[in-house]
């Protein structure tokens, strides 16, 4: 993973950091979208908030990462593949990637993830 994630620091012309390859590494490996918090727990180097936001821009400038916001008003983030349908728990706030079938280029709009909200499994059964 750790070659293409150089490629695409190569492909769009974004200069390669530590900082900035740890980033895409940690989300390139996560099973989930991964919120700031969660990023930064895993980050083996010390990084602002500031500094994270920038580079996270970037990638998203840059079409690799994608954003999105959960009910608890936390930006999530993940690598961006494919477009994929994201699952948000309304009692627990987990957030989840959904094998849900998508169709990415409705009405020739490009569509990179959709939202499904409700209560998870865990919660449902509790």
């Amino acid at each position: 993973m750790k070659d293409k994630i150089k490629k695409l620091f190569k492909d769009n012309n974004i200069k390669l950091t530590s900082a900035r390859e740890m980033i895409l590494d940690i989300l390139s490996k996560a099973n989930a979208p991964l919120n700031y918090e969660q990023i930064r727990s895993k980050m083996k180097i010390d990084m602002d908030k500031a500094t994270f936001y920038r580079n996270i821009s970037l990638f998203e400038e840059a079409n690799i990462v994608q954003k999105f916001e959960s009910d608890e008003r936390k930006w999530y983030f993940e690598f961006l593949e494919k477009a994929h349908a994201h699952f948000i728990c309304e009692r627990c706030h987990s957030v989840m990637c959904v094998d849900f079938m998508i169709n990415p280029d409705i009405e020739e709009h490009s569509v990179k993830n959709v939202i499904l909200k409700g209560i998870c499994k865990m919660c449902k059964h509790a």
